[in-house]
């Protein structure tokens, strides 16, 4: 199993910065690719940025240009930096984890983030 603890969530206004992070423990040698994923109520969770392990990363096209993902493998760690917030960011966003084994998605708890206009 992996567990996935997520931090940095809050209130910030709209053209602002904010920093997740995502810490993974357990058994963090299954672990290929890391990400991050958003939800807003009565919508489904959707992809945010990604990132394997060689540093390959994917983005939505709605933050392309203002998230950066970033992971330490060291740390076991995967960052989201969050740059020109705007509104429509506001969800609860997830740290994600893939087994490169079993192809299982592990899922952190999730960390609010709201955006005042």
């Amino acid at each position: 199993q992996v567990q996935l603890v997520e931090s940095g969530g809050g209130l910030v206004q709209a053209g602002g910065s904010l920093r997740l992070s995502c810490v993974a423990s357990g058994n963090i040698f299954v672990i290929s690719a890391m990400g991050w994923y958003r939800r807003v109520p009565g919508a489904q969770r959707d992809l945010v940025a990604s990132i394997t392990t060689w540093g390959t990363a994917n983005y939505a096209d709605s933050v392309k240009g203002r998230f950066t993902v970033s992971r330490v493998n060291a740390n076991n760690t995967v960052y989201l930096q969050m740059n020109r917030v705007k509104p429509e960011d506001t969800a609860v966003y997830y740290c994600a984890a893939d087994s490169r084994y079993t192809g299982a998605r592990y899922w952190g708890q999730g960390t609010q983030v709201t955006v005042s206009s």
